[in-house]
């Protein structure tokens, strides 16, 4: 059977378990918890939903054209053609990694949108029969 380690005051329990037992979770959960919204009923405008999607999307396309820029210059120029026909595709392939990226984070964060207002409805259905 394993000891439990003492703490330096002698008492068995170690003090975040103390910790852990005072605090009142509720309270600790939504003062932890990374997104606000989640425990706010404010609504939210479309831009602060999609905005880190869309900036995704946006540097992503940025990245691919300077990438077909840069390998088309592979095609043209004819000093330092080297360079250009190793940066070319990797400025291509990392514009398209993040231009995807952005894409499919779209749908998802629609997605979540759905479930967050299905759950809200069926917390005030249940709030309204149970609390009869």
């Amino acid at each position: 059977m394993e000891i439990p380690p003492k703490s330096p005051d002698g008492s068995e329990r170690s003090p975040q378990s103390k910790e852990l037992m005072t605090s009142n979770t509720a309270s600790t959960l939504c003062i932890s918890s990374r997104s606000e919204s989640v425990w706010t009923s404010t609504s939210r405008s479309k831009w602060e939903i999609y905005h880190k999607p869309v900036i995704v999307v946006s540097v992503g396309a940025a990245v691919f054209l300077f990438g077909m820029v840069i390998t088309s210059l592979s095609c043209i120029e004819t000093r330092n053609k080297n360079v250009y026909k190793m940066c070319g595709p990797a400025f291509l392939s990392l514009g398209l990694m993040l231009l995807v990226c952005g894409l499919v984070w779209i749908p998802i964060i629609r997605k979540k949108q759905k479930q967050r207002q299905k759950s809200q409805f069926l917390q005030s259905l249940k709030s309204f029969f149970f609390n009869r």
